[in-house]
């Protein structure tokens, strides 16, 4: 039986804006409680050829969950934990992390936000964070899922189920690194399902694998005078993780560049004044920390090893954490002093391209004549540059620049979008990325499922 809507403006008014400040509008609001309520929205709306858009926690910056119009469908209230490796979509990401590590157990997806978004919305995004450099995005962690199709239809998949014949193939090839746009070139239906950003299908329910706790966790932050020095420690360590050889296998590799280092000195004093570049690790031990072969490696490397700052146990983290939350502090700060909104990069490169966009990132301010902050997974040579407008004219600029370093990227051999997705902001990018063949089969395959293009209207795929 279908839930009643909500049609009380004021209470819509609260879900219609995500983290990317895109505003939509929308007639109703649906919060079903189980999968049968789910199904009955769905074939109601399909029936009435009304836009239905999905909306979780919506801390997405990608404009995905904003309505353009039509019903609202909410996954608040599908929140039961069914037990320790299995839960519903709506059940916040950090919350259920919380769960297993109390039973001595690792979920690795680890988004920024992951104690404000939910598991359904990770899975349907394919998220990815700082420990996706060792464990891999959200993908290889989902065993199976309930699903409910455009049309009501509720399936379950695992890495058994076929996509059925019938459906139009998506078959292509995806860059050779980190990332989630467009859809999954899979050859099952639990992989097809997982990354479609909410337009093949909403996912209630989640069986999930899980890792065992680290008996310890190193972390630490170092910091370099020169930026060729730090790569060269960065393919040291990413070599190493990737063999399996020796006591140098970070799970994470995060970078700090000067602004974002000037943003950190704000709030932490332990930052040197020679440091130009800085790197956080974090490193799983079996409880005797590897601190030796870390030293040697940072100290071969030419790092400020008298200013390493080192964590073993959970106060030293905490203290880690401050310096790595003062960035996106700093930057959400700068954002509202200026009035304007950041225009900030999700790209990912080969190896071989890291210092070729690195060059470029650092080219921006000076070009644009406002300031830029560059930051994150650089393990995954997918670093965040963020371009901090101050007036209508610099955005404009910044829209720009951009698209002309999204393009950049893909010549590069790399992708629009490593761990955000498209969205409804980026899909001209993902065109550009992908070409007019391939978006012609993802949209084959969006009709086939979704014939009147209500689900997730304007998401991924312009539509009708």
């Amino acid at each position: 039986m279908k839930p009643d809507p909500v049609t009380d403006p004021a209470i819509i008014e609260g879900y219609l804006v995500d983290a990317s400040n895109t505003r939509g509008h929308a007639e109703a609001l649906y919060r079903p409680r189980n999968t049968e309520e789910v199904a009955a929205v769905m074939a109601a709306a399909q029936a009435a050829g009304k836009p239905l858009t999905i909306t979780a926690r919506r801390t997405s910056t990608t404009g995905a969950p904003v309505p353009r119009g039509g019903w609202l469908l909410s996954t608040e209230k599908l929140d039961r934990i069914v037990s320790l490796e299995e839960c519903e979509g709506g059940v916040l990401l950090g919350e259920y992390q919380a769960e297993v590590a109390r039973a001595g157990k690792l979920f690795p997806p680890d988004p920024t936000s992951r104690h404000e978004c939910t598991l359904g919305a990770a899975i349907a995004c394919n998220a990815s964070g700082a420990r996706t450099f060792h464990y891999g995005p959200t993908r290889p962690w989902v065993a199976a899922v309930e699903c409910v199709l455009p049309d009501g239809r509720v399936v379950e998949a695992d890495r058994s189920t076929p996509i059925p014949p019938d459906w139009p193939s998506i078959a292509w090839t995806e860059p050779e690194v980190k990332t989630a746009a467009g859809y999954f070139p899979a050859d099952n239906l639990l992989d097809l399902l997982i990354g479609q950003e909410g337009t093949l299908g909403l996912i209630t329910r989640a069986r999930l694998h899980l890792a065992p706790q680290p008996p310890g966790v190193l972390s630490l932050v170092a910091f370099f005078a020169d930026r060729t020095a730090l790569l060269a420690f960065v393919e040291t360590a990413r070599r190493r993780q990737r063999t399996g050889s020796g006591d140098l296998e970070p799970r994470a590799l995060e970078y700090f560049g000067p602004r974002a280092l000037d943003m950190v000195r704000a709030r932490v004093p332990d930052v040197p004044a020679a440091a130009q570049h800085g790197l956080f690790c974090e490193i799983e031990h079996d409880g005797e920390a590897p601190l030796e072969a870390w030293w040697d490696a940072l100290e071969a490397h030419e790092a400020l090893v008298d200013d390493v700052i080192v964590a073993e146990d959970d106060l030293g983290r905490a203290r880690l954490q401050a310096v790595r939350h003062a960035v996106p502090a700093g930057i959400n700060e700068r954002v509202v002093a200026n009035g304007m909104p950041k225009v900030g990069t999700d790209f990912a490169v080969p190896d071989a391209s890291l210092a070729e966009i690195m060059d470029a990132y650092e080219r921006v301010g000076p070009e644009l004549g406002f300031d830029t902050v560059c930051f994150g997974h650089i393990g995954d040579n997918h670093l965040h540059l963020n371009m901090l407008p101050t007036n209508p004219q610099e955005l404009a600029a910044a829209k720009t620049r951009y698209a002309q370093l999204a393009r950049q990227a893909v010549a590069l051999g790399g992708t629009v979008s490593a761990e955000h997705g498209i969205g409804k902001l980026k899909r001209e990018l993902l065109a550009d990325m992908v070409g007019d063949e391939v978006m012609g089969r993802f949209g084959a395959l969006k009709e086939h499922l979704d014939p009147a293009w209500v689900l997730g209207r304007g998401t991924l795929l312009a539509g009708r």
